[in-house]
């Protein structure tokens, strides 16, 4: 794992409410980034619900979260409306952000390989500094983690 802290790789990307996010424009907010594998999907349903659900609580600590994945802006629009989802999701569909965040990987399910976005979050300082990172994430729990990591900020 590398060390922390570290820099996060800037980018800016499509929002599922038409706006574009600028990572290095949120500062200084420290910023929660969860990138997830698919839109509609158990575990990501689930996390996504969870953040939402906690939203408040990251609001009063002064932190901004967003989900990333591949899907396209279309496809999270349905999702946010489905779920009732209230997190921003950004749409990374050339997977440059995950690539720069080191969450595209090779994966296998039901005995085949593919490349897709392994569950990961990461908490990044007011600074763009990346202080705490979750990988192959568990997704029971780990909203709680994530918050109280941020309130410790």
């Amino acid at each position: 794992m590398p060390d922390l802290p570290r820099p996060a790789p800037d980018f800016t990307l499509p929002a599922d409410d038409g706006t574009q996010v600028t990572l290095s424009g949120l500062n200084p907010a420290p910023v929660v980034l969860f990138f997830y594998p698919r839109d509609n999907t158990s575990g990501c349903t689930k996390e996504a619900k969870g953040f939402s659900a906690l939203r408040a609580d990251f609001d009063a600590a002064g932190v901004k979260v967003f989900g990333i994945s591949k899907d396209s802006l279309a496809s999270h629009e349905k999702f946010r409306d489905k779920q009732d989802l209230t997190i921003p999701l950004l749409s990374d569909e050339n997977d440059t952000v995950s690539e720069a965040f080191d969450v595209w990987k090779e994966k296998k399910m039901y005995g085949k390989t593919f490349m897709g976005i392994e569950r990961s979050t990461f908490l990044i300082d007011g600074t763009g500094q990346i202080v705490a990172e979750w990988r192959k994430v568990k997704v029971d729990g780990h909203v709680d983690e994530v918050l109280a990591a941020a309130k410790a900020l």
